[in-house]
């Protein structure tokens, strides 16, 4: 997108759990190049076992952790395993983060998706608002503010967004995944909308149907032409307004997939999942006879077949 080139990264995410892990997921695989630090003690990770994420009837936390990891990574985002010290504005716009092992970047945006610790911003709260002071057994300390953000995100700082606990959604795993990929939708939401999109068409799309369900009408680009020219605001020229409807008709087109490369995803999810399990228990769960089919095929494959 126009202008990120700039900076070393167009999202910075704060936090690997939950929340800074699907943020990631969504900026990444929208194009954004996206970095994400993820180094300290997850509140996850003294979980025994969770129980409530939809898909998973019990998992380990480390196991969870991992695959999410694994997910963002595949997305496309860079994970760096550092703790991101500070966070300060530049004059022209963006955020310059100091890790504290690695090299300083820049980056056009950030979103804060770490549980207990805002401190990191606080070169950002020069105006005000984003902590407040509490009491507790008679000593004052201050906090993050988990009111500054808003429901999605949104905080008065250009650029800044906060998700999951931070922002005061809730300790529940599910929950907090959900409140960082709202934000992360939040933020490519308004980008869109910077470009040019409105209404309906601002908000990304990220859904892969099958090729099989396209209706044929669709296809032809002048029928996105009409619908943009039906409700394109009074004051935007016929050139931009096709020129976005040809951007949107390309990603729409985007979406479709065939029925074979939705199998090989489908597959390649499978193995992935796979590789996080205990090989005894993934033995255990497999069919004894599947098993030995599948040795007798490797068996067969490396005589070449005699």
């Amino acid at each position: 997108m126009d202008g990120e080139d700039e900076f070393d990264a167009a999202v910075a995410v704060i936090g690997g759990g939950p929340a800074g892990c699907s943020a990631g997921v969504f900026t990444a695989r929208a194009g954004l190049e996206t970095v994400l630090f993820d180094r300290g003690p997850s509140s996850l990770r003294r979980c025994a076992s969770l129980e409530n994420y939809l898909g998973f009837p019990a998992v380990d936390p480390e196991t969870f952790l991992e695959l999410a990891r694994d997910h963002a990574a595949t997305a496309g985002c860079r994970i760096e395993d550092d703790l991101i010290e500070s966070v300060t504005a530049l004059e022209a716009g963006g955020f310059r983060l100091e890790p504290q092992d690695g090299d300083p970047i820049t980056a056009r945006h950030v979103i804060a998706a770490t549980k207990y610790d805002g401190s990191y911003l606080r070169g950002l709260a020069a105006e005000g608002g984003m902590f407040v002071t509490e009491d507790r057994d008679g000593e004052s300390s201050e906090r993050f503010d988990r009111d500054y953000p808003d429901s999605d995100g949104r905080t008065p700082v250009d650029g800044l967004y906060v998700a999951g606990p931070l922002a005061g959604c809730g300790d529940q795993a599910i929950i907090a995944a959900g409140h960082g990929a709202t934000v992360a939708r939040t933020l490519l939401r308004e980008l869109r909308a910077d470009e040019g999109y409105w209404g309906k068409f601002a908000p990304h799309y990220d859904w892969r149907r099958k090729a099989e369900n396209r209706r044929d009408e669709w296809t032809d680009l002048e029928r996105w032409v009409e619908l943009f020219e039906e409700s394109a605001p009074d004051d935007y020229e016929a050139e931009t307004v096709r020129r976005l409807a040809e951007r949107y008709a390309d990603d729409r087109d985007a979406t479709f997939v065939d029925a074979e490369t939705a199998t090989e995803r489908a597959e390649r999810g499978q193995r992935r999942l796979a590789a996080a399990l205990d090989d005894d228990v993934l033995l255990e769960a497999v069919d004894d006879d599947a098993i030995l089919e599948y040795a007798d095929g490797l068996v067969e494959t490396e005589s070449g077949g005699d």
